[in-house]
């Protein structure tokens, strides 16, 4: 039986995915996932109660604009309370907060780990200038008459 041949672009895959960029973006996303979730505690439940300190104790999520409904009769749930459609602007304030505050420990992160890369990298030798080109010998000619030049 003859083998079947595989498309070239699965070999390129696979070695892009057996490489350890591919292998090194999965842990990123996965350990930057569970990370997301202590930055959101440390907005909702640390930042944000000191924020509403200062802005007069408001709860951010408790920020919403009622919509009206357009067509219809607003739907009830089981208790008989009316259904709102709700635009709930204070939740994507704490997620803009969310960001910033995610996006300034990456920041720190990976500020930090290139200095303890440059310190760890093996100090750069310098080259050593090139010397000067030797003078032609029409230059070597015209700088003896110089020379005599000024002894006259």
């Amino acid at each position: 039986m003859e083998k079947i041949k595989k498309p070239s672009w699965w070999e390129e895959f696979k070695s892009f995915a057996v490489k350890g960029n591919a292998m090194n973006l999965a842990v990123g996303v996965i350990i930057g996932a569970a990370f997301q979730s202590i930055i959101s505690s440390l907005t909702n439940d640390v930042i944000m109660p000191i924020v509403s300190i200062f802005l007069g104790g408001i709860d951010f999520s408790e920020m919403k604009l009622v919509l009206p409904r357009l067509f219809g009769p607003a739907p009830v749930d089981e208790a008989g309370n009316a259904i709102l459609n709700t635009l709930n602007y204070g939740n994507f304030i704490s997620a803009v907060i969310n960001f910033f505050i995610l996006a300034l420990v990456v920041f720190w992160l990976v500020k930090g780990l290139n200095k303890l890369t440059e310190l760890a990298a093996p100090p750069k030798e310098e080259p050593e200038p090139e010397p000067a080109p030797e003078p032609s010998s029409e230059e070597k000619l015209l700088t003896e008459i110089r020379d005599l030049l000024k002894e006259k």
